[in-house]
């Protein structure tokens, strides 16, 4: 009996249900706009972003709202492999992603375009998990560099909630 017991805490504490939920990235972020860094124009009035667990990676949906009054979605279902998978928004089909996991705390995301990474992004969430710090860099249109870096602070959300996944289709690019 008590090897029996043994073994189902392990199996417990060893499961990859219970792994993932320990993923720092998941659950609710919004952006601490004064400690952000955005070149003038690019700089969100406002941006939420919300990840949950997927089987092997994380389901990914921001909402982001400029100045100007513009606002635009993003949402994918990924995995920590650096496969490409396909971003939708509420205007269509954006550049691919792929994720790779550095550690525990630290993600890759490359924006990709044909064979061309068009932008990079590396999320790192703090030691006590109450912040994401993701640094991007891209090409603007006449190729010059730039650098934005959002801070984002954690929401009182639960990191278990499941988004609705029928209101957007995300297809991988490459199959396993």
């Amino acid at each position: 009996m008590r090897k029996l017991r043994s073994t189902f805490i392990a199996v417990l504490f060893l499961s990859p249900g219970m792994l993932r939920a320990a993923d720092p990235f998941l659950g609710k972020w919004n952006l601490d706009i004064k400690r952000s860094k955005y070149p003038a124009p690019y700089c969100p009035a406002r941006m939420t972003i919300e990840m949950t667990s997927a089987p092997n990676g994380v389901h990914y949906h921001s909402e982001t709202h400029l100045a100007n009054g513009a606002s635009f979605s993003a949402d994918y279902v990924a995995h920590y492999d650096d496969h490409p998978t396909m971003v939708a928004g509420a205007k269509g089909v954006l550049l691919p992603v792929s994720l790779h996991r550095e550690s525990s705390n630290v993600v890759i995301a490359r924006y990709v375009s044909g064979l061309e990474t068009r932008a990079t992004s590396r999320r790192i969430v703090s030691a006590d998990g109450n912040t994401m710090t993701v640094t991007t860099t891209s090409r603007d249109g006449s190729g010059n560099e730039f650098t934005n870096v959002g801070v984002y602070k954690k929401a009182n959300s639960s990191s278990t909630g499941e988004f609705d996944l029928s209101r957007t289709k995300t297809d991988r690019l490459v199959p396993k």
